[in-house]
């Protein structure tokens, strides 16, 4: 397949060799797991169980609420503890609504949806309600609602299921492990997908940095015509869902608009499989692997989690820290959050957990800018970050909306070749965080300005009505004092 190049990029130190060649290992059952009802994009899910309930693996624990909410379900059997506010793995550190599960060491599955047999044979309506039913939101780390973007194809025609192996995040190995691993499973999810999308093309993407999980797709893949998996340039950000679609279709997605409008959906490998378990064997999502990663760690390992694991069991699982931990991170280095402490729990978008040294965190102190441009020259947006950043520095928004600052996607590398080490994709991030609150404020006074529009003509209504009423009750008694001086005068 020829490819074609994607705009700027980095090639920062990949640190993979951490994990790369340590095998998924499973976690023991914690004492206790903790569930937030905010696991993906969208409204928090509702619980549907009680404090004091005994629940079985993969029973529903909390239900969605509206179109991008997903439900949440119990990765054991055990007991509710407690439905409270935890620490969210989040970096503002804030609690959130949360259900407590103590687990009763017997792992025993509730009674599960009936597999479906024959997938390819369903109608598309059939694997997306299974997909939603499941809780399975992308694994990537964005936990946007798989089934909705499966439902994507009943809005456009759809030419390419384009799943993503790149895994472009430094130290992060789950998704090559996974490749490695269970790259049948992963095939038949894409396939399974493929057909919910009516698409007769389905792309694995790879970076040539994990040349084992390359030739396990290849051979998963083999058997299918309409399965091609392709290896692509080692290129940080290939693994963006837009510039994964421009390197594989040349097709640059315009500002404010999706890939589907292409004919083109992104999935993420971890996500193909999660709906292989769905699918074909009625799981819904309880569990997931993440990397534990960083030079803080004593030993990086791939671990099958259970949802809802607090992190500082997964690092005392690897061993503990042996040196102290500077920064603490939800996902990659390079779009991940940061956390404030180890005792916050595994979420459905956890890929990743780093606990980096100072070494590794290279906290140095902002210089003044010295436009030397290498921010424009590699910004994979084709933005121009010097320009926004002196607009946010003046509190100029508009003047950074005008800029492009909502085209970005927050990728980093500006901050990171930046020789000034400016925090260049903290002021974007603010900047979008300001102008997205700016809009929900003036949606909400517009709605405000509608209704009150709308009760003061309803308003004008009633009292015209009245005046009306008024007139002809007038009139009416007009007409019957005519009358009676007629009657009356006869």
């Amino acid at each position: 397949m020829r490819l074609f190049p994607i705009r700027g990029g980095i090639h920062p130190d990949y640190r993979k060799e951490l994990t790369s060649e340590q095998a998924i290992v499973r976690l023991p059952l914690p004492a206790r797991l903790y569930l937030p009802l905010q696991q993906h994009i969208g409204a928090p899910a509702e619980p549907v169980v009680s404090v004091g309930q005994k629940v079985k693996k993969g029973e529903l624990l909390a239900r969605g609420q509206g179109a991008v909410s997903a439900p949440t379900h119990a990765p054991t059997s055990g007991t509710i503890a407690d439905i409270t506010a935890v620490t969210a793995p989040h970096p503002s550190g804030l609690p959130q609504l949360t259900i407590i599960l103590e687990p009763d060491g017997q792992d025993d599955w509730a009674a599960l949806p009936d597999p479906i047999d024959d997938p390819f044979a369903a109608p598309a309506n059939v694997i997306r309600d299974r997909v939603a039913a499941a809780g399975i939101v992308g694994q990537g780390g964005a936990s946007f609602p798989s089934a909705v973007k499966l439902n994507l194809g009943t809005q456009q025609a759809i030419e390419i299921l384009l799943i993503n192996g790149a895994e472009c995040e430094p130290y992060l190995t789950c998704d090559d492990r996974l490749m490695r691993e269970h790259a049948a499973e992963i095939v038949d999810g894409a396939r399974i997908m493929a057909h919910a999308l009516s698409a007769p093309r389905i792309v694995i993407a790879i970076e040539r940095n994990k040349p084992q999980a390359l030739q396990a797709m290849q051979a998963a893949a083999a058997p299918h015509a309409a399965v091609e998996v392709v290896d692509v340039p080692v290129q940080y950000p290939m693994g963006s869902e837009r510039h994964l679609t421009q390197a594989i279709t040349g097709w640059e997605t315009p500002a404010k608009k999706l890939t589907a409008e292409l004919g083109v959906v992104v999935h993420n490998v971890g996500t193909a499989r999660a709906v292989n378990q769905a699918v074909r064997f009625g799981r819904p999502l309880t569990a997931r692997v993440v990397t534990i990663s960083g030079g803080a760690v004593a030993q990086g390992k791939n671990i099958e989690v259970p949802l809802g694991t607090m992190v500082s069991e997964l690092i005392a699982f690897c061993g503990g820290l042996k040196e102290e931990a500077r920064r603490i991170v939800n996902g990659g280095p390079m779009m991940g959050q940061p956390l404030p402490s180890f005792e916050v729990p595994v979420v459905k978008g956890t890929s990743g957990i780093l606990a980096l040294t100072a070494r590794e965190a290279n906290e140095r102190s902002t210089q003044p800018c010295i436009r030397c441009g290498g921010c424009v020259t590699i910004c994979p947006c084709g933005l121009v970050p010097v320009e926004m950043a002196a607009f946010i520095r003046k509190d100029h928004l508009d003047g950074a909306a005008r800029a492009g600052v909502m085209d970005c996607f927050s990728c980093g590398s500006c901050s990171y070749i930046c020789p000034s080490h400016i925090p260049l994709v903290q002021f974007f991030n603010y900047a979008k965080g300001e102008l997205a609150a700016q809009d929900r404020e003036k949606r909400r006074l517009d709605q405000v300005k509608t209704l009150s529009e709308s009760r003061a003509q309803r308003l004008e209504r009633q009292a015209q009505a009245k005046r009306e009423a008024a007139a002809a009750a007038a009139a009416a008694r007009k007409a019957a004092s005519a009358t009676a001086e007629n009657k009356a005068s006869q």
